[in-house]
């Protein structure tokens, strides 16, 4: 059963960096995950894959994503899905901080890296 913890949740509470807090749902009785990112130019995680789809909502700065072997350029306003069993990645392309939220569909992320 799942932890009760005071609401709101402070971003800052979760665990991670600065760069990257992760939220995983069943600690919090939530049936979704997400990663919170604030990435500088340059940073972005190595390819993997999840037993479900990823859902990225680019809140600002620029990206390029690659999923399954095709890149997609994408910027504030602007949402990418990676279907489940699909190899993707993301790096911050631009010159600014990059800030996207990366929302799992599990309330546990589960992650097979490929590189």
């Amino acid at each position: 059963m799942a932890e009760q913890r005071e609401m709101p949740i402070e971003l800052d509470s979760l665990p991670g960096s600065d760069e990257s807090r992760k939220f995983e749902g069943a600690d919090y009785g939530s049936m979704v995950s997400f990663f919170h990112v604030y990435g500088p130019p340059g940073s972005g995680p190595p390819l993997h894959k999840h037993p479900y789809e990823e859902t990225f909502i680019v809140e600002s700065g620029t990206v390029t994503f690659t999923v399954d072997g095709e890149e997609i350029e994408a910027g504030p306003g602007q949402i990418v899905i990676a279907p489940p069993n699909t190899p993707h990645k993301f790096i911050n392309s631009g010159s600014e901080i990059l800030h996207l939220i990366g929302i799992h569909s599990a309330p546990r992320m589960e992650q097979e890296n490929l590189e």
